[in-house]
């Protein structure tokens, strides 16, 4: 029994590091995106241990602040960071966001980690100024500090309001699949 423990523990890390759309809201922990990641992963004779730290309600600056002992604690080789969806819905600056995101990137390059950035969009009620600064924020800090890019995490969902929960805002356990083969697929050159 040691052997697999062992094993496992040899896995290089991969930090998922989000809100609710990551960590599995409203769904059972085993069906959330991240958790099929490394199911794939290891499918495909890449043999990720994926770490969760997701948080439900999490914001950028909530981010900013557990993220020093995440990258501490997990060592990751690889993170991939999803947030900035709740500051979008709090209408929070969008200079806000992007500053506590490129924190997060910039530490984790620092601590030796590859960064794949996960990308939000806001509903077009907020404004075309608002909702075009914020979805704008990703692919800027990608192209800055060279990380992977996922543009829009609801891609795969967005236009099926059957894979939705009630609110609307968070996938069902059956968008899960779609999400995780998209990031899959964003994130081989990294791998």
């Amino acid at each position: 029994m040691v052997l697999p423990i062992a094993a496992y523990a040899a896995d290089p890390v991969l930090l998922v590091f989000g809100d609710s759309l990551s960590a599995g809201y409203g769904i059972a922990a085993r069906s959330a995106w991240p958790t099929l990641l490394e199911s794939e992963l290891k499918r495909q004779g890449k043999p990720y241990r994926v770490v969760n730290a997701s948080i439900s309600g999490e914001t950028t600056a909530g981010g900013v602040t557990r993220f020093p002992q995440a990258l501490k604690t997990h060592q990751p080789r690889l993170v991939i960071i999803e947030l900035g969806a709740n500051d979008g819905l709090r209408g929070l600056p969008v200079s806000a966001a992007k500053a506590n995101l490129a924190t997060m990137i910039q530490a984790a390059q620092r601590a030796g980690a590859k960064v794949h950035v996960v990308g939000m969009q806001m509903p077009p009620n907020y404004g075309p100024d608002y909702t075009t600064a914020f979805a704008a924020i990703y692919p800027a800090l990608a192209k800055e500090y060279k990380t992977g890019l996922t543009p829009f995490l609801l891609a795969p969902v967005i236009t099926r309001p059957t894979l939705f929960q009630r609110d609307q805002l968070h996938p069902t356990a059956e968008g899960q699949p779609l999400l995780m083969q998209m990031i899959v697929r964003d994130i081989k050159p990294l791998l």
